[in-house]
């Protein structure tokens, strides 16, 4: 992982410093939709200088960002969603949940996460809201 902070385009550096990643992590974006925050996406994808990998991609990654909807399935599918999402993962990599958040359609709950979390075996850290519409939760795997 690298420890430079200046990406392709400098104004989109601060979506890397909100998820604490690095110019050049390989981060694998899963659950994609058309209702996504494109301009989150784009920025950060464009700050980190390289284009995120997709669900079908199986090589380790240093990031994975979720997105995910209450209609997307209930505790245990978020669970499994979870679990799947270690799969690329590096040794002390994060997964970034993305939930609308509690105003917004397709809110999950924070305790429905912490709980999905914990039987993945991972641990929720922080929150970032990164849009006015989505939030992100750090998860990571428990020690």
């Amino acid at each position: 992982m690298s420890n430079s902070s200046s990406g392709k385009n400098p104004d989109n550096n601060h979506y890397i410093g909100e998820l604490e990643l690095a110019v050049g992590d390989v981060v694998q974006e899963l659950g994609w939709d058309e209702d996504i925050d494109f301009e989150f996406r784009n920025g950060l994808e464009d700050a980190l200088g390289e284009e995120f990998l997709m669900e079908e991609d199986q090589e380790p990654v240093d990031a994975v960002l979720l997105w995910w909807r209450e209609d997307d399935g209930d505790m245990s599918e978020l669970t499994d969603a979870l679990s799947d999402a270690t799969t690329n993962l590096d040794d002390n990599a994060p997964i970034w949940l993305l939930i609308p958040r509690a105003s917004r359609p397709g809110h999950v709950s924070p305790m429905d996460v912490g709980e999905s979390a914990h039987m993945a075996g991972l641990r929720t850290t922080i929150t970032a809201g990164v849009s006015e519409d989505w939030l992100a939760t750090r998860l990571e795997r428990r020690v």
